[in-house]
């Protein structure tokens, strides 16, 4: 079988190569913009150069079409991005784990399987983050947007489209933070009121600020050896910490806007309002660590996690927050560890957009009204970058696909990227929330498959099994040649 493309080069997807035709779409169909352009029939449009835009754009020129991708940065920037670069990562940096046995594993192994391009970039860019795979996002960014750049199938458009063409096959990856002129555009396209959620950023101090005399470095559980920097409350410092968070201020909300947070990105202070306790079991778990100084389990932890391959930065894992700046470095800086920290980056908030998808998108991420328009990524309702990728990979197969007049893809059940689509696809409508990939969501085993493994630990790890093999078997269905899996690209 074929090796994951960790630290390989660009790899080339091998469907069939698909000679240009040229054939002008009518006039007068979806956008002004796009239609004063030059189309033709081996054409397929992305907007958006997140995650999900430059996968799916990378799967379908893959193909042999040709790929307009619209990115309105710099032209016009988002309230979180800072870049014009392609695949800016603006939350954590963190991709989640990757322990084999896991639903997250299992996901990112059918992508790297699947040839993908992000999974590429992240091996390349990888920083130390115990069983998590994280990435320097800056270097992460910059080797995206080469390959996507140095592309011969790929056309940027360094503009802003407000229309959605009807016309041509279209992907829409616009994200989570899409401009309002498009979100209005979306919203008349599905019929349906805009769904949103608040997302949070969390905060990123210089490494050499923080107090390695209180600090100490480790994982929990020894996984990773000694990745994370860890920095240990007693419960009097605690109990001051938690006082001083949930009396600190917060940045308003939009008026007019309800919130509705994502319970998996909980803002801290939020969290905390549950109770005094609700931290210590969530982002400040002291379980797995031991505190050298004691040599025992500290109180509670703030972990930091590395943020680049420098090694000067570090993110506050889980401290997602929208605490004004003045009172963030206040609250904070009451971690011991902490007292004299710089803050590289203050957390923030942002509202994330996504469309009620089971109304809308078939499992091929297809629109059921308009079946050339596809969605992918965040806009969707998954939650998490990889998600997102992975909604982009199968949405550029199977733009790809149409454009080849050839049958789309409806990823294999058992398959935690086809357990995704099944979920945006057929989910409740009527109080439809993002998701992470979890084991909840796959296929579960039958009985008698559950009968022969005790653990559940042994139960997840034969999930991961035998989805890869069905994964591995419907890959090769839909390869031409599995031997070309991995032929080097143009």
């Amino acid at each position: 079988m074929r090796d994951a493309v960790s630290g390989q080069e660009e790899r080339l997807n091998p469907f069939l190569q698909v000679p240009p035709h040229p054939n002008p779409l009518p006039e007068g169909e979806g956008n002004s913009q796009v239609n004063n352009l030059r189309h033709i029939m081996n054409e397929i449009i992305v907007i958006g150069g997140g995650l999900a835009g430059v996968e799916a754009a990378w799967q379908a020129a893959n193909t042999g079409a040709h790929v307009r991708l619209y990115e309105m940065r710099p032209t016009r920037q988002t309230p979180a991005h800072r870049t014009d670069k392609l695949a800016e990562i603006v939350c954590s940096n963190s991709l989640k784990s990757d322990e084999p046995g896991t639903a997250s594993y299992l996901l990112k192994e059918e992508l790297r399987r699947g040839g993908s391009l992000v999974m590429q970039a992240a091996a390349a860019k990888r920083v130390p983050a115990g069983a998590a795979l994280a990435v320097d996002r800056a270097q992460f960014a910059e080797y995206v947007t080469e390959k996507i750049e140095s592309h011969p199938k790929i056309e940027i458009v360094r503009e802003e489209l407000t229309e959605i063409p009807r016309g041509a096959i279209t992907i829409v990856a616009t994200g989570p933070l899409t401009s309002d002129s498009l979100t209005d555009e979306i919203m008349k396209l599905t019929g349906s009121d805009q769904l949103y959620f608040y997302d949070a950023i969390a905060p990123i101090v210089a490494a050499d600020s923080v107090d390695r005399s209180i600090a100490f470095r480790a994982a929990r559980y020894g996984k990773g050896g000694a990745d994370y920097i860890n920095c240990p409350p007693n419960e009097d410092e605690y109990a001051r910490f938690y006082q001083a968070l949930i009396e600190a201020n917060s940045v308003p909300l939009q008026r007019f806007e309800e919130t509705r947070w994502f319970e998996a990105c909980l803002p801290i202070e939020e969290l905390a309002r549950r109770g005094v306790d609700t931290l210590r079991y969530g982002p400040m778990k002291p379980v797995g660590l031991s505190d050298p100084r004691t040599g025992q389990q500290p109180y509670a932890a703030v972990q930091l996690r590395q943020e680049n391959l420098m090694a000067n930065a570090y993110s506050l894992v889980g401290f997602q927050n929208h605490l004004r700046y003045g009172e963030q470095a206040h609250v904070l800086r009451m971690v011991p560890g902490l007292e004299q920290a710089e803050f590289l980056q203050f957390g923030q908030i942002h509202r994330n957009t996504y469309i009620n998808a089971p109304a809308t998108l078939a499992a091929t991420m297809q629109m059921r009204e308009h079946p050339k328009i596809l969605f992918a990524g965040q806009i969707t309702g998954v939650e998490g970058y990889i998600e997102s990728v992975a909604m982009g990979w199968l949405a550029g197969l199977n733009a790809a696909r149409l454009l080849q007049s050839a049958e789309v893809l409806i990823a294999p059940p058992r398959s935690a990227i086809g357990a995704l689509a099944r979920y945006v696809s057929s989910a409740n409508t009527k109080n439809y929330q993002p998701v992470n990939i979890t084991f909840a969501l796959l296929e579960p085993l039958t009985a008698e498959q559950a009968r022969s493994v005790k653990r559940k630990r042994d139960r997840h790890a034969l999930q991961v099994k035998l989805a890869l093999e069905e994964w591995d078997q419907w890959l090769e269905n839909i390869y031409v040649h599995a031997e070309s899996a991995f032929a080097p690209a143009p």
